[in-house]
């Protein structure tokens, strides 16, 4: 027996014999991971490629069953001690109802108490994690984690922008997530831009009495702030910024974007913009206090957009979003996925 079949067979016979997965078992993990969760099929590759490659000093496992008919990916906090997380669970859709989620789930929770965790959490473990928490679509993955005692403590909500208005005149978006490329106009495009230079999309149709990006951009220029592209010798710089206005969780992301702009006067760095950290997302971003009011966070988001826009993308999401009411006003952004956050003691 091969195919999907095989795999259920599988899971039936070895749901309790979980242990770690090799390096060279991520290809059927990515697999694994594809076909459970429909919701989020394009994104896995990049997603499995992401939790494999964590910051430094965190703990992680991918656990899985004998034919990898099931996959829980686990890490301890990077900054809270005593707290780890469930960062992505999958069953092949062929083995579900066989108990493999739950032995999964029990897996971890023993893996983190090996590591002297007291809290155990389905939710995401920044700075990298795949989703905030259950988005709440996966019905089945809250109802086993009530079943299992979690506690619901925390929604969270993303943002979607359509990217569409974002593309150059007569280009035409096609995304291959999993290749990491785009083609755009009939020009495969990778992520970034060798120049440091962003496309000329419009974005969306601005309101009537609204203010454009090119009003905006000049009016920052008229105040002595340019906005550049973090070529690679620049990003350090950006990522201390934001080391040393946020956190080491944002510092970290910042040095793993994809794509990266910031805006500087008289040699400081003023603010900054990234996307791609959690890959195909934008974020984070954020303006220094003594510099906002300038519009400088508004022409750096549309400038990340621009780009994303240029890889392929038709829209991007806006994670464990706040404020709701700037990206709103600004881009269009809409509130859609809804993601629930749990967690147990494992005293």
């Amino acid at each position: 027996m091969t195919g999907a079949g095989a795999r259920a067979r599988r899971g039936r016979r070895g749901a309790s014999e979980i242990r770690a997965a090799s390096p060279d078992e991520l290809t059927g993990v990515r697999d694994t991971a594809r076909a459970a969760l429909a919701l989020d099929a394009a994104d896995v590759p990049l997603l499995v490629s992401r939790l494999a490659a964590p910051p430094e000093g965190r703990q992680w496992a991918a656990l899985v069953t004998p034919g990898l008919e099931g996959v829980a990916f686990v890490s301890t906090s990077w900054r809270t001690e005593g707290v780890g997380c469930v960062d992505l669970l999958a069953v092949d859709p062929h083995a579900q109802g066989q108990g493999i989620g739950r032995a999964l789930v029990t897996a971890a929770e023993e893996w983190l108490r090996e590591r002297g965790v007291r809290e155990a959490r389905l939710a995401g473990n920044p700075p990298c994690y795949a989703w905030p928490g259950i988005d709440v679509r996966y019905t089945a993955a809250a109802c086993l984690a009530e079943s299992l005692g979690y506690e619901r403590y925390r929604t969270a909500f993303n943002m979607t922008v359509d990217l569409t208005g974002y593309l150059p005149s007569g280009a035409e978006p096609v995304w291959d997530i999993a290749g990491g490329t785009g083609v755009t106009g009939g020009v495969e495009v990778g992520f970034g831009f060798a120049a440091g230079v962003p496309p000329t999309g419009e974005g969306p149709e601005v309101p009537a009495g609204a203010v454009s990006y090119e009003q905006e951009l000049a009016s920052l220029a008229s105040a002595g702030v340019a906005v550049r592209t973090a070529l690679p010798d620049e990003r350090e710089a950006v990522v201390e910024f934001a080391r040393e206005h946020w956190n080491d969780n944002w510092a970290w992301e910042v040095s793993q974007a994809t794509g990266c702009h910031y805006a500087v006067r008289g040699g400081e760095i003023l603010g900054f913009a990234s996307w791609g950290s959690r890959p195909c997302w934008f974020g984070p971003m954020g303006t220094a206090e003594a510099a906002r009011g300038l519009g400088v966070g508004r022409v750096l988001l549309r400038r990340c957009l621009q780009e994303q826009a240029a890889t392929g993308q038709r829209s991007t999401q806006i994670g464990w979003v706040d404020p709701w009411r700037f990206y709103a006003r600004t881009v269009g952004a809409r509130v859609e996925r809804v993601f629930w956050l749990y967690r147990r003691s494992l005293a």
